[in-house]
């Protein structure tokens, strides 16, 4: 699969967009980057005269890098309606240094099952110089359209 098809098949678009580029991805395993603007949206209040990346911001990259587009991958090709949702269904998340505005991060996964719709990684996310930002655990599950609306 292309990682490409992968990009292109997120349920996410600018501003809330955390995926730049997938660089490896197999069964097991996913690696991708992003690179947090300097004009982000959040760094005006967060804080506003010393603006750090949210620990929520950094666990919803992880989560669009680790989850969502390693479970694309994953679901190999199957047809994911466009009223689906990708939903978060615990993370456990310990964060050890922050990211500024500019700063290009990694994101890799390691699947720990995926089974029933639901895909469940270790995950961390490492800086340019490689070392660990944040890792833990994180799952996630897709949610079939819901017809009764």
């Amino acid at each position: 699969m292309k990682h490409n098809y992968i990009l292109n098949s997120l349920p996410y678009s600018e501003p809330f967009l955390f995926v730049d580029e997938i660089l490896s991805v197999s069964e097991y395993a996913i690696k991708g980057t992003y690179t947090f603007e300097h004009d982000a949206y959040f760094y005006k209040g967060h804080f506003k005269d010393y603006p750090i990346t949210p620990g929520v911001i950094l666990t919803e990259c992880m989560a669009q890098i680790g989850l969502v587009c390693f479970g694309i991958y994953l679901l190999n090709g199957k047809t994911i309606s466009e009223k689906s949702t990708f939903a978060l269904s615990s993370t456990e998340i310990d964060f050890y240094l922050p990211v500024y505005p500019g700063e290009k991060v990694s994101v890799v996964s390691e699947k720990i099952y995926f089974r029933f719709q639901k895909l469940k990684c270790k995950v961390k996310m490492l800086n340019a110089k490689e070392q660990v930002i944040a890792k833990g655990t994180i799952s996630g599950m897709i949610l079939k359209e819901n017809k009764s609306k």
